[in-house]
């Protein structure tokens, strides 16, 4: 079972109800990560942007950021990590990018967890194996090639 902390703190109310988060969660994750926990907190711009600009040196809001937790040896805890999704950039990209909110919200999300597994698109392998990943998960759930 993955347990979602779903964490509203941005005032767009254009945004997924939990249950649809709680399916790209399984999606992305199931059965690798049957017994883990992550937080998702949708947040507003000025928090994306301190948080971006905090751990990625980059000064701007962003879509998604992913936070893996390093679990410190001797503690059994199962948190997969956080990821922080700045709703007004997904909202704002799927309507640049012709897509339907729940196919952009549902590529962020599992875009998302796969960076909290370790995946990344630095170089264009690792890109092409990630990129790969997701248009199959989201082909699962009935989504569209993002890409």
């Amino acid at each position: 079972m993955i347990i979602l902390d779903l964490q509203i703190v941005s005032k767009n109310s254009d945004i997924p109800a939990q249950d649809q988060f709680q399916q790209w969660l399984n999606a992305a994750l199931l059965p690798k990560y049957d017994n883990t926990e992550l937080t998702i907190r949708l947040v507003e711009q000025a928090e994306s942007q301190t948080l971006n600009s905090q751990y990625r040196h980059q000064d701007k809001p962003t879509n998604v950021l992913s936070f893996p937790f390093e679990v410190p040896d001797g503690v059994d805890l199962n948190l997969l990590g956080d990821l922080v999704i700045c709703v007004d950039i997904v909202n704002q990209e799927a309507l640049e990018q012709h897509k339907t909110l729940s196919a952009h919200w549902a590529h962020m999300v599992i875009h998302g967890c796969l960076h909290l597994l370790g995946y990344d698109h630095v170089n264009e392998c690792d890109a092409e194996q990630m990129e790969s990943l997701e248009i199959d998960i989201l082909a699962k759930l009935g989504f569209n090639n993002p890409y």
